[in-house]
């Protein structure tokens, strides 16, 4: 920079150009449209969808977890943003007025310009802790939104669990509807057959079409309930149209213990909610700090190098300083910001507990509804074969002539009673697994 001899700056176009050139830096880049997602992937036809692999594809584009996503995204962002305060900002200021003031004394009037062009800085030095506390704020809001994260990771796979799950109901009572059907229709033919050759009454052929049309409407429901199935578990994978969905059939049963307490201690380490509810505790706290720190003072040190003058050239000017604010009174606002943040403390404090409680009930009901279902299983399987074993010996009277159409059709409504409280507890006892591993938090 070339400087006259009575130190004035000859030519301010350096100093110009060196400042376009740090705002230019500093300019953020353009906004760009955020990429779209990828398309939704769908089952190949023929297909056989496992169980995991119908979870993976659920966590890979439902779109509540990429909600979940974006918003610990978001979080994540608002770290530095709280941490911006520890380092130096950097303006460039620059300012060109010109005036016109008429003076009475004289009759004239005075045109005079003005021109301003610098840098100034500033740097927090001491707080009394404010920012630390923003920051520690923003930590903590982040692992609520990990948890968060957690949180719907394990409700979209218990989703597809339960789905998955009930959809293999829905099919396997398919089969107990149409094989009640099947023998409806053969006890049809048997009465027919007998009413012929005249040893059964017409109301027996007539009882028989009765229970033929109501066990055709229990397939009609029963295939009516499976495509509502494929529909439940289509959305729960996040999938944009329902597909015919070929599923492994994974229906069954194997005994397991659990140690109630060990359950209840996992929960209460693992559950998302609960790591949740602790972090929000503890940005609850960040701001209770920031609170407490508004007390205190702020010192900062501030310099600034320019140029300002009537005209070209620019006069050098540069400044430093260090300024010490102390707010001493503003209507009362810090005292109560403090009481409103001690009481947002003992608010999650109180949240932290009400939802260790209801994680407490959850696991016990989870556990008791799994070991319910277990032996629902063992006595449903008893009844099945004993409504067999039934429906054998009614048939054998009927066909004998002993029999009434009516014991026959009892029975048979019994096997297919115990067939679909079978298919149920399985389901029950797998679903209550599932349900018990999301209440401890181990999906």
């Amino acid at each position: 920079m070339r400087l006259r001899p009575d130190g004035h700056v000859v030519a301010p176009l350096g100093l110009l150009l060196v400042l376009a050139a740090l705002v230019g830096a500093a300019r953020p880049v353009a906004a760009q449209a955020p990429p779209a997602p990828p398309p939704r992937s769908v089952p190949a036809p023929g297909q056989v969808l496992t169980l995991p692999e119908a979870i993976a594809l659920a966590l890979r584009q439902h779109p509540t977890i990429r909600a979940a996503q974006e918003g610990r995204s978001a979080a994540e962002a608002r770290v530095p943003q709280a941490q911006a305060a520890y380092f130096p900002t950097l303006d460039w200021i620059s300012s060109a007025t010109r005036s016109r003031t008429f003076f009475s004394s004289t009759s004239r009037a005075v045109t005079s310009t003005f021109l301003s062009t610098g840098i100034e800085g500033r740097q927090l030095l001491f707080d009394f802790g404010r920012t630390t506390a923003l920051v520690e704020e923003a930590r903590a809001n982040l692992r609520v939104s990990d948890a968060e994260l957690e949180r719907v990771r394990q409700v979209i796979v218990l989703n597809v669990q339960q789905s998955y799950l009930l959809l293999l109901q829905a099919r396997r009572l398919v089969g107990v509807a149409d094989a009640s059907l099947q023998r409806a229709e053969l006890n049809l033919r048997s009465a027919r057959g007998f009413f012929e050759v005249g040893t059964k009454p017409k109301s027996d052929v007539t009882k028989a079409e009765v229970e033929v049309a109501n066990a055709r409407v229990t397939v009609i429901r029963a295939r009516n309930a499976v495509r509502l199935a494929e529909t439940s578990l289509a959305n729960a994978i996040g999938l944009d149209t329902t597909p015919a969905l070929e599923i492994q059939d994974i229906l069954g049963f194997t005994p397991a213990a659990f140690d109630p307490q060990a359950l209840l201690q996992e929960a209460l380490r693992n559950r998302p909610e609960l790591v949740q509810q602790r972090a929000r505790l503890e940005a609850a706290q960040a701001q209770l700090a920031g609170a407490r720190s508004a007390f205190g003072p702020e010192l900062s040190a501030s310099a600034a190098f320019g140029g300002s003058s009537a005209d070209f050239p620019l006069e050098e000017r540069w400044s430093v300083g260090l300024q010490l604010s102390w707010n001493l009174f503003q209507g009362g606002f810090t005292t109560n910001r403090l009481r409103e943040t001690q009481a947002l403390v003992e608010t999650a404090r109180a949240n932290s507990e009400s939802l260790e409680l209801q994680v407490r009930t959850e696991v016990e009901q989870s556990h008791i509804n799994v070991v319910e279902a277990a032996e629902r299983i063992a006595a449903n399987e008893k009844a099945v074969e004993s409504a067999r074993e039934n429906l054998r010996l009614a048939q054998g009277r009927y066909d004998a002539g002993v029999g009434t159409i009516l014991d026959l059709t009892d029975a048979q409504l019994s096997l297919s009673a115990a067939e679909a409280d079978q298919v149920r507890a399985l389901t029950d006892h797998q679903v209550g697994l599932a349900v018990l591993e999301r209440a401890i938090g181990r999906q």
